[in-house]
């Protein structure tokens, strides 16, 4: 992929940001899910791709668009597998609450794992621990190797832990090796591409959360030289038989980052929507100015830019779509 379709893949999750910001702290996060994802799709279509949308917002028949499947993009070359969430936290914006996201990640075609709508146990660390955990570990020993990998005590880690009850055993073995934890209620793309980022102050990201989010991340960290090991984690026979269908089996093996995106010719963007450890989110100014901050990186150079950005809303052709009253 050309590197100039990073700054249009930006410009996609702004797009959704913008959109979904607007929707912060109304309690309705179904409409901010919604005009997130009729933005992106608006944008979608000016991006010389021709993308197939393989992690979105469901089947065919679940969703309007950005549905699994679907082809956005000019439909011009080059071919890619699309991976996109409008919105990362759509509780998160309703509430007014930090860490929400706009996020795509964009693969040459068939290097993206098709990943199924369910759940996926989940660690994720920055680069100079990669290659020195394993999902299969007991989590003090994972927790003594990040350690020893960034030079630190164990009491000194910050590990990043969604707050759900299928959670309290790993909460609890945290704690009893003294590691510091900071719980979330919703969204763990963010938090796991923050750890690859020193500054952020997270050292790794553990537990049970979405399979979707999963690929999204390991998208992110292939580019900043990080790792993500996942294992699908069904709830039913129905889901276990859905991941063996779309050619996940056994359904329980390890998945490295080279199954869950292959190669490194791998475009992240990210747009903040609420203020988090990542990205800022969107500021309003009056009814027709914003500032919105973004993060886009490339894998195959390596390269991430942090990219704050000033929008007039007027002159956007979607704005009128999707702004609320």
């Amino acid at each position: 992929m050309e590197r100039e379709l990073a700054l249009e893949f930006a410009r996609v999750t702004e797009a959704a940001a913008l959109a979904a910001a607007r929707w912060m702290g109304r309690g309705d996060k179904n409409a901010a899910d919604g005009a997130a994802v009729a933005a992106m799709r608006a944008m979608f279509d000016t991006v010389q791709v021709d993308g197939e949308v393989v992690i979105g917002e469901g089947e065919m028949d679940e969703a309007p668009m950005l549905y699994i499947g679907e082809r956005v993009g000019t439909g011009q070359a080059p071919r890619v597998d699309i991976a996109v969430d409008p919105l990362e936290g759509t509780s998160i914006v309703a509430k007014g609450l930090t860490g929400a996201i706009a996020v795509l990640a964009v693969a040459e075609k068939g290097n993206l794992l098709h990943a199924p709508d369910m759940y996926m146990d989940k660690i994720a660390v920055g680069p100079k621990a990669a290659g020195r955990i394993n999902l299969d570990w007991p989590v003090e020993k994972n927790l003594q190797a990040v350690a020893q990998a960034l030079c630190k005590s164990i009491s000194d880690l910050t590990v990043v832990v969604l707050d759900r009850p299928r959670h309290s055993s790993l909460v609890a073995a945290i704690r009893q090796s003294g590691a510091r934890i900071q719980l979330i209620s919703d969204g763990d793309v963010s938090p796991a591409v923050a750890t690859a980022l020193e500054e952020s102050g997270v050292d790794i990201m553990m537990g049970i959360g979405g399979a979707p989010e999963g690929v999204l991340a390991a998208a992110a960290l292939k580019c900043l030289g990080g790792e993500l090991q996942g294992r699908l984690w069904p709830e039913s026979e129905q889901e276990k038989q859905r991941a063996e269908a779309m050619g996940i089996c056994p359904v329980d093996r390890l998945l490295t980052m080279d199954e869950l995106v292959k190669g490194d010719d791998v475009i992240f963007a990210a747009t903040g929507i609420t203020d988090g450890s990542l990205l800022k989110g969107v500021r309003f100014f009056g009814s027709s100015r914003a500032v919105s901050h973004t993060v886009v990186m490339r894998g195959k150079t390596g390269t991430v830019r942090f990219i704050e950005a000033r929008h007039l809303l007027d002159k956007k052709p979607w704005w009128h779509l999707i702004r609320p009253c």
